[in-house]
């Protein structure tokens, strides 16, 4: 059982309001429109920078002036030096940034590491031979006069990206005789990489000849001692053949690339009293020539 508001009848209905009905807000405060807007500085003089506006009463006496935690009469100099901190980091930031600008520090494009290898344009000229000729092979004489039928021939090119040089040499064996066909080439490439590390894909740029699925069949293994990484692919000949080779040697050195290929093949007929190198020869001469040309290569920034 309810027990009503009124003290004369306890018994009947509640009454909405005991007390009475609420009079209206006769100041209703409007509501803010922005909650995060910022509050308006007191006007007029006087107002500020801790003092009181005109009509508010005065704190009292002893009390400290300005923002809680504020030292008595340091408002001013607390806004004041927060104003300076401000300032102060502003200031630096501008100054390194502009260090930054003017070194490249914002600058998105990556910084080459050439370890010391510059380009040249006749890559044949500190391209080693001496290997070659110790296996007695030499230089074909030129088949005319055209810069296309020169022996050694090559090329070089300048771009914003790369920096590409070739060499290609045909040899002859010295003691080789001539009734049928005889082939060797040596084909030398340096790329100076400037847009991209070639580091991430260098090793399986060569390790992919070993997931060829062909008739021929590749074997890939790593050389110690030349640039940062160094691979050599040689070719396997099902039939056993020692008249024919080809082996591949890849080196990277920073960014910097380096390729030589031999290629060779002699029919039974034109080897005559010379004998064709083996692999594991073709190998050794690719490795020691190598070790020569790129030394002459970071040497040719002086020359």
């Amino acid at each position: 059982m309810s027990i009503s508001g009124d003290q004369n009848n306890p018994y009947g209905p509640p009454q909405p309001n005991p007390y009475g009905q609420v009079p209206a807000a006769q100041n209703p405060v409007p509501a803010q429109q922005n909650p995060y807007a910022q509050q308006a500085m007191p006007q007029g003089p006087g107002a500020g920078y801790g003092y009181p506006a005109p009509g508010v009463p005065a704190p009292p006496a002893g009390a400290p002036i300005g923002a809680p935690g504020a030292s008595p009469g340091g408002a001013g100099r607390g806004i004041s030096g927060w104003l300076w901190a401000v300032g102060g980091a502003v200031a630096a930031s501008a100054i390194w940034g502009s260090v930054l600008f003017a070194t490249g520090g914002f600058s998105s494009e990556p910084t080459p590491d050439l370890a010391g290898y510059a380009y040249t344009g006749d890559l044949c000229a500190d391209t080693s031979l001496t290997p070659f000729q110790d296996a007695h092979f030499k230089t074909k004489a030129n088949t005319g006069t055209a810069s296309k039928d020169a022996n050694p021939q090559h090329s070089g090119t300048q771009l914003k990206t790369l920096d590409t040089m070739t060499c290609n040499v045909s040899f002859e064996q010295e003691n080789a005789g001539s009734s049928a066909y005889s082939s060797t080439w040596l084909y030398n490439t340096a790329t100076l990489h400037r847009g991209a590390d070639p580091a991430p894909e260098f090793a399986d740029g060569y390790r992919s000849y070993e997931k060829q699925d062909t008739s021929v069949g590749y074997r890939v293994e790593a050389v110690a001692g030349l640039g940062d990484e160094a691979y050599l692919v040689t070719r396997k000949d099902e039939g056993g053949t020692s008249n024919s080779s080809y082996v591949i040697l890849g080196v990277r050195d920073g960014w910097m690339t380096y390729q030589s290929t031999w290629s060779s093949y002699a029919s039974s007929s034109s080897s005559g009293s010379a004998k064709q190198p083996t692999a594991t020869e073709v190998a050794t001469m690719l490795k020691t020539s190598a070790t020569e040309t790129l030394k002459r290569l970071q040497n040719s920034r002086s020359r």
